[in-house]
């Protein structure tokens, strides 16, 4: 199956671009600024499915909206029409519009005219074609301090730069790059050309946030690195958003120090902490060392020996009941906490020791729920 893109070096031709060459089935043909017009002809005798996502947002002069979304749109029509006229082939489209077409200005009526070319050559043909009026898109490059907020935001805030808010509490309406292209993707999928009508289609989820909110996940996002504390970003908007932010960071933040807290026992080092999940950390123990010695009433942790051998001892702090085991680098195995249990490991090994440790809570100097053992001969 033979694909053309327009616009294939903007922003959302560059990430459906590479979903598509992820597909062994795929031959993606493009077009773009370096492209002539009359070269959209040649390019669609054999395609099979358009992408038309070429545009023009921020021209020099009004009169580029003209030429950059009707102009271009009224060329890829007349390719498609040729194809049809010669050989029957009804070849699906799908562009990209703006949910700017309800307003007045030049960008919005240059779109909506383009719209009207596709409607006509759907209808006069019964073509395939699917419209997303799209609001703001955000994720992966897009390129910043030109039309993007949060392309902008992310690339200043990342390298420490300024950023300018002229109302914090102004809402703005986005969706996701990567669900852009699901949906894109999904309609190649599935047979678009069983298709013989218009069709406007919308992306989901689309999010909402004030402009001053987006600003302040990003700075969050930020600081992490410092309080080691990461914002929720597994799911939904802080998920595409964390993501976005990431790639717009310069090469020489792709790593960052952390602190090291060591000690004539070994090495502790803290690695992440979640405001509602606990925190991550590893520590080291030189052989013979002993680490722990204490209790808890509620906080509970998850220990992995991923180098060398370690002795668990456990003791119930009420009853006495006593019960130990080993565990090796060797062993993929969990030794949880249990509350009420005092718990020490030792390095029974003779090289150091290494364990992962995960803690339910964060470690709250104030109320730190740990204990050392007051109980004689626990051990």
């Amino acid at each position: 199956m033979k694909i053309l893109i327009t616009g294939a070096n903007g922003f959302i031709g560059k990430n459906l671009r590479v979903h598509l060459n992820e597909k062994k089935d795929l031959v993606v043909n493009t077009f773009t600024r370096n492209n002539k017009i009359d070269e959209l002809s040649l390019l669609m005798e054999d395609t099979d499915f358009v992408f038309h996502l070429a545009g023009v947002n921020r021209p020099k002069i009004e009169s580029e909206f003209i030429e950059g979304n009707v102009t271009l749109t009224m060329a890829v029509c007349n390719a498609l029409e040729k194809v049809f006229s010669k050989s029957g082939k009804k070849v699906p489209i799908v562009y990209t519009s703006s949910t700017q077409v309800e307003l007045d200005n030049a960008y919005g009526r240059s779109k909506k005219e383009a719209e009207q070319l596709i409607l006509k050559l759907s209808s006069e043909h019964s073509l395939p074609a699917h419209i997303f009026r799209l609001p703001n898109v955000f994720g992966k490059w897009c390129n910043p301090n030109y039309n993007s907020m949060v392309a902008t935001f992310c690339y200043n805030i990342a390298r420490d730069l300024p950023i300018q808010i002229h109302n914090r509490a102004s809402e703005i309406r986005m969706v996701y790059v990567d669900d852009v292209i699901d949906r894109f993707m999904l309609l190649l999928e599935n047979g678009s050309s069983r298709v013989s009508t218009v069709t406007f289609e919308e992306i989901k989820p689309v999010y909402t946030n004030t402009v001053g909110q987006v600003a302040d996940l990003i700075f969050q996002f930020r600081s992490s690195r410092e309080s080691l504390v990461t914002e929720p970003v597994g799911m939904g908007f802080i998920r595409a958003l964390y993501a976005t932010y990431l790639s717009y960071l310069p090469k020489e933040k792709f790593s960052y120090p952390i602190k090291q807290y060591p000690d004539a026992r070994g090495n502790f080092v803290e690695m992440l902490k979640t405001k509602d999940s606990g925190q991550f950390s590893f520590f080291t123990a030189h052989p013979g060392v002993t680490r722990g010695g204490h209790y808890h009433h509620t906080k509970n942790e998850k220990f992995l020996v991923i180098q060398g051998k370690g002795l668990f001892r456990f003791k119930n702090i009420d009853t006495g009941e006593y019960f130990q085991l080993e565990t090796t680098g060797d062993n993929v195995e969990i030794v949880e906490t249990i509350p009420g249990w005092s718990h020490d490991i030792t390095n029974i090994g003779s090289t150091d020791l290494i364990v992962m440790l995960w803690a339910n809570e964060i470690f709250d100097r104030s109320k730190p729920d740990t204990f050392s053992s007051l109980l004689k001969g626990v051990y």
